[in-house]
């Protein structure tokens, strides 16, 4: 006669409509009074009895039993659905198609439970050749949450993503600056375009993309006030973003600055343009007092900005697939240190919190040689006169004379 196993020992039966072994485990109880049992099922009663052993265990350590059939594709589509609440449009955008890009169609069939480290690193070891470092550590980003989601939940013990590292990926597309001949090019190549005056302050000012697209007259000064005490100059305050909370980057990006001459012009001529286009719109113009809009006065696209520069980049002579309107910025910052501007002062006008991020962003960028160490130390260890000809001693002094005058001019200034 078969024994009755005892309370808390759990249960074990076969199933003939599954054809399977069937091991139950009562786990407690839920919020509403109804008992928590959780299953596991095999085609022999050997291989039952050793996940109904495995369920015991946990149980009685204390550790939650995680459901069987619950898969990495089930935690990445809930972690989807459920853990973006809040986040900006382009991020669950963009997270979404990395989830079922390269996520789910690689581990999405594997059983959550029996996901180990090896199996993270193999998969990501495969998406180094094709993937850059920064995308394999979002694609990894998106599998830790989603586990940590569910781990959250009792339906893993542990997340084995978090032991993983990121590999190294593909290089990405490095950063280049346009030349002052090609910033030239560039700056005639946009002459009458949509998008003159978005381009000439992006390249003489230096302000993110995302804070041009989200400028408003309200924060333009085209005329400055010439007569105060000190005079103030056109300006613009760059104080928000088309990020999600309109805010810009960083606290320290909100920034006032002074428009070149160029600048102003294009502006001016924009404004009347800009004017023009609200008459023939007509009821279907919508006012956003934004300075850079469509023809009816809704915020500009990413995506034609990035089109029609293009076209102008091509139209300049250059290649319009190597260019893209963030680089303008990188070619602020370039032609700015290719004119001895310090370091300090890039580092304020760009909106940076420290020259650590400028330096680090904008590494290539930063060209001028630093001289003024090696001139000082000649002129400190200058040969004795004795042991100089007389005519290089006179071409020394003349040398030395024009140096330290030139030294001296910005101390003065300063």
């Amino acid at each position: 006669m078969t024994r009755r196993r005892s309370r808390g020992d759990g249960g074990l039966y076969w199933h003939e409509g599954r054809q399977r072994w069937i091991a139950t485990v009562y786990t407690g109880f839920t919020a509403t009074g109804k008992r928590k049992k959780r299953e596991a099922s095999a085609k022999t009663k050997t291989a039952a009895k050793a996940k109904l052993r495995a369920m015991l265990r946990d149980h009685d350590d204390g550790v939650p039993i995680a459901p069987h059939g619950y898969m990495v594709g089930d935690a990445v589509r809930d972690w989807l659905q459920f853990g973006l609440r809040g986040r900006d449009r382009n991020t669950v955008e963009n997270r979404t198609i990395l989830a079922h890009t390269h996520v789910i169609p690689a581990l999405g069939r594997r059983k959550l439970r029996d996901l180990t480290a090896d199996d993270v690193d193999i998969w990501l070891e495969s998406k180094a050749n094709d993937l850059s470092t920064d995308t394999l550590g979002r694609i990894l980003s998106i599998l830790r949450r989603s586990i940590t989601r569910a781990q959250a939940r009792d339906r893993v013990k542990r997340n084995v993503a978090l032991l993983c590292d990121i590999p190294k990926g593909r290089a990405g597309r490095p950063s280049k600056a346009l030349t002052l001949d090609q910033a030239e090019a560039v700056l005639a190549a946009v002459e009458g375009t949509s998008i003159e005056a978005y381009v000439v302050v992006s390249l003489l000012v230096g302000a993110r993309t995302e804070e041009l697209r989200a400028l408003t007259w309200s924060h333009v000064d085209l005329e400055g006030d010439p007569d105060a005490d000190p005079p103030v100059p056109p300006s613009v305050q760059v104080w928000q973003s088309v990020r999600s909370n309109g805010d810009t980057k960083t606290r320290k990006s909100r920034r006032t600055l002074q428009l070149p001459v160029r600048c102003v012009e294009v502006l001016v001529r924009h404004r009347a343009r800009q004017a023009r286009a609200r008459a023939k719109a007509g009821d279907r113009w919508e006012d956003h007092d934004l300075v850079f809009s469509t023809r009816v006065g809704t915020e500009l696209d990413a995506g034609n900005i990035r089109r029609a520069f293009r076209n102008v980049v091509r139209k300049a002579g250059l290649d319009p697939q190597s260019w893209t309107p963030r680089e303008l910025r990188h070619s602020f910052v370039s032609l700015l240190s290719e004119a001895g501007v310090p370091l300090e002062d890039i580092s304020r006008l760009v909106g940076h919190g420290s020259t650590v991020i400028t330096e680090t962003v904008y590494r290539k960028e930063l060209r001028p040689v630093l001289t003024r160490g090696a001139e000082a130390m000649d002129v400190v260890f200058m040969p004795r006169a004795e042991d100089v000809p007389i005519d290089r001693q006179l071409d020394r002094h003349d040398t030395n004379s024009v140096e330290l005058k030139s030294e001296a001019e910005p101390g003065e200034g300063s």
